[in-house]
């Protein structure tokens, strides 16, 4: 079904369809992310100690939280092409949050 699909709408192997929601979503939920890994990187240097086993667990807490909605995510195929965007493969995830 999918490769008849990304023939009717003439995609090449490297290219898929996303829509802006599910990909402006995926941007929101890396963004989260990298802010995760800043603020335990931060957080790490700026202990005069080594980290307690409660301060570990906070930092490891805040990334796992950070993370699960990535490994959870499931991205549908697209019910009306109009309001998909094409991708192509070399440009998905290049868009690494700031």
């Amino acid at each position: 079904m999918a490769q008849q699909r990304a023939h009717e709408l003439e995609l090449s192997e490297h290219e898929l369809i996303i829509t802006r929601t599910e990909l402006d979503s995926l941007h929101d939920d890396l963004y989260v992310l990298a802010c995760a890994v800043e603020d335990t990187e931060r957080d790490l240097a700026a202990f005069d100690a080594p980290p307690t086993a409660t301060e570990l667990q906070n930092l490891l807490d805040w990334l796992l939280d950070s993370a699960r909605p990535l490994r959870n995510r499931e991205i549908s195929a697209p019910s009306a092409p109009a309001k998909a965007l094409p991708v192509s493969s070399d440009q998905a995830g290049t868009d690494a949050p700031h």
